[in-house]
């Protein structure tokens, strides 16, 4: 897959190297399951037609620059693991459009011929609630005429999961609260950050989002050691692990992952090594490698 950066200065460069492809549109932090189920469809469409699979999203987050940086976006996964995901997701050319005020500005008309005609795109997929243009003006049901009747779209239903949609916002929301055993549902896997160990706290990279402040159940990943363990969020970048046989292989500003089961309270402590992601003890090592 390859990643490209999109900007007023290089747009046109690229636009001439652009070939006929179907595109996913979204920002897709998370890459949840209604993020899944739009890409899915463009991908179908893409091999039924045999074009490229191509992916548009932005950056930074729209709330971001239109508040002049008032407002903070709580992301959910920084850019390297979008395009981790989308590779596998089958994807050919991931877009990512340097949003600033000036793209903001572009007219419904001018973004889906700048973005989208000019760069190859012959039909355009996205969830039902995808907007674009000057003031979020533009919408699927009006995109085709935006194209000028050129570009076929797919408008992709709302999903949801026990009748509440899927969405980036759920999701935040859930981490607020602490509710990590849902994430599953939503996100189609467990809830995953990257961290750095800096030799008494692990402290969350940029672009991740921490559940509240509580004691949860986590597994641990380091190269090829993992280890399930409990970790105490203190604050929203910072976690202390409830276990000291980590410096056995953490090093001072080592990057590990941690991956997010549940949250622990007094009455599910003594029961959550009971769960089958867990082995014989909570505090048991394990060697991937």
């Amino acid at each position: 897959m390859e990643t490209i950066y999109l900007n007023p200065d290089n747009l046109m460069h690229w636009q001439q190297k652009a070939k006929s492809s179907i595109m996913a549109l979204g920002f897709f932090d998370g890459i949840h399951i209604g993020h899944r189920k739009v890409i899915q469809t463009a991908f179908r469409k893409a091999k039924e037609e045999n074009l490229l699979l191509t992916v548009m999203s932005f950056f930074p987050h729209p709330k971001t620059v239109l508040s002049n940086g008032k407002t903070k976006v709580e992301y959910l996964m920084p850019l390297p693991d979008k395009e981790k995901l989308f590779s596998e997701l089958g994807v050919d050319i991931f877009y990512i459009v340097e949003f600033d005020r000036e793209f903001a500005s572009l007219s419904p008309e001018k973004f889906a011929a700048k973005y989208l005609l000019d760069l190859g795109v012959v039909h355009a997929v996205a969830g039902f609630d995808y907007t674009y243009g000057f003031r979020g003006e533009g919408n699927m049901d009006r995109l085709k005429r935006d194209s000028g009747g050129i570009l076929e779209v797919t408008k992709v239903n709302k999903v949801e999961c026990r009748g509440e949609k899927i969405s980036s916002t759920s999701i935040r929301e859930k981490l607020s609260k602490g509710n990590v055993e849902d994430l599953p549902d939503f996100l189609g896997r467990f809830y995953e950050v990257g961290c750095e160990w800096d030799g008494s706290a692990l402290k969350v990279k940029p672009y991740y989002t921490l559940p509240g402040q509580g004691k949860y159940a986590v597994t641990l990943t380091s190269g090829c050691h993992s280890q399930e363990i409990e970790v105490l969020v203190t604050g929203e970048n910072e976690m202390i692990p409830l276990l000291n046989v980590l410096e056995l292989f953490l090093n001072s500003d080592t990057a590990v992952s941690l991956t997010w089961h549940q949250r622990l309270t007094e009455d599910k402590r003594d029961t959550i090594c009971d769960r089958d992601w867990l082995h014989s003890s909570k505090f048991n090592f394990v060697w991937n490698g």
